[in-house]
């Protein structure tokens, strides 16, 4: 606007320009990602109606922004040494220091702020070496001020007493209304846990939702310690609103009693989907470290689309996107 000419009258000027973006990764009928494509082998359709693509690139020199999210409550207690060990080596191999950033969180009964946005490794291995199962505090929660800790940068925890939990939806929704929203370009989440919520107040819709509003995909990494008693439990003292992440979104929520136990691959699978991400399952066969170069590969091959909708719509709502590649078996 600044390189415009004044206008005599001196008027003000308004420009409608609703510009959308897509990632996309091809792979052939074996799996393997495609990375020789052009803009003319996609097509693109927005409800139903042809789109022309405006903007590609082959994204591997764009700037990614990460956000590593480790579940530590009780259920995952003895996967965590394994978790900790991988993570380093995820960070290490795909973080450019001179472009890319990345936070770290962990959730049980509190989402806690490891680690803000950094591009530095030598910071997030140290957050990663902080991730440890919680240690509950004997002494009651009542009239207790919030959830504790931070890293001194303005974003502290969140929870809900000292009892068990995992805060899964929660953590989703604040990482991206609080961290991802703000940033531009590439976000992604890499989740590890069994894919179980208990106590969130954020709902499953609610933290797709903030995923969405913040341009996030969600790799979702199933890793359920198959020994561990999934018996037991509870959802711990009554929820405080507490500093830092979530700070004044607390409050009271009803505990959730007599449901039975959600599926956690149901939910991580839907969220994978529903985000245009993936969801990957730890096993004997594939480990968490093979999974971790899968997403790098992945990370590193994405094409970056953007166009304009012919007919900008200002209703809120959502508009259903269909991208095909025209070459067959991909």
């Amino acid at each position: 606007m600044a390189a415009l000419p004044l206008l005599s009258q001196q008027s003000p000027i308004t420009i409608n320009v609703a510009a959308v973006n897509l990632l996309a990764t091809v792979r052939d009928k074996h799996g393997n990602l495609i990375r020789n494509l052009s803009k003319d082998d996609f097509t693109l359709e927005q409800d139903s109606k042809p789109q022309s693509i405006t903007y590609f690139a082959k994204d591997s020199e764009l700037p990614l922004t990460l956000g590593l999210l480790v579940d530590t409550s009780l259920s995952q207690r003895r996967v965590l040494d394994q978790e900790r060990s991988a993570s380093r080596s995820f960070l290490d191999r795909v973080l450019r220091e001179d472009k890319d950033k990345a936070f770290l969180i962990h959730f049980d009964h509190e989402v806690e702020l490891l680690q803000d946005l950094t591009s530095s490794r030598q910071k997030l291995q140290s957050a990663i070496d902080q991730i440890h199962s919680p240690q509950f505090s004997q002494t009651s929660s009542s009239g207790g001020g919030g959830g504790g800790g931070g890293n001194g940068d303005g974003h502290g925890s969140r929870g809900h007493g000292h009892g068990g939990g995992t805060l899964l939806y929660d953590s989703i929704y604040l990482a991206s209304d609080e961290l991802m929203k703000k940033q531009q370009g590439r976000k992604a989440l890499i989740i590890l846990t069994d894919g179980v919520d208990r106590g969130s107040k954020e709902s499953l819709a609610e933290a797709l939702e903030s995923a969405g509003r913040a341009d996030t995909l969600i790799y979702c990494i199933l890793f359920a310690d198959k020994e561990e008693d999934r018996g037991g439990g509870g959802f711990g003292g009554p929820r405080t609103g507490g500093g830092g992440m979530g700070g004044g979104r607390g409050g009271g929520y009803p505990r959730r009693t007599g449901e039975s136990r959600p599926d956690g691959k149901k939910i991580l699978e839907q969220l994978a989907k529903a985000s245009g991400g993936r969801f990957f399952e730890v096993s004997k066969k594939e480990t968490l470290d093979k999974i971790y170069a899968s997403l790098d590969e992945e990370l590193r091959s994405q094409y970056v689309l953007g166009y304009s909708p012919d007919k900008p719509d200002a209703t809120p709502g959502y508009h259903k996107l269909h991208l095909a590649v025209k070459q067959k078996d991909a």
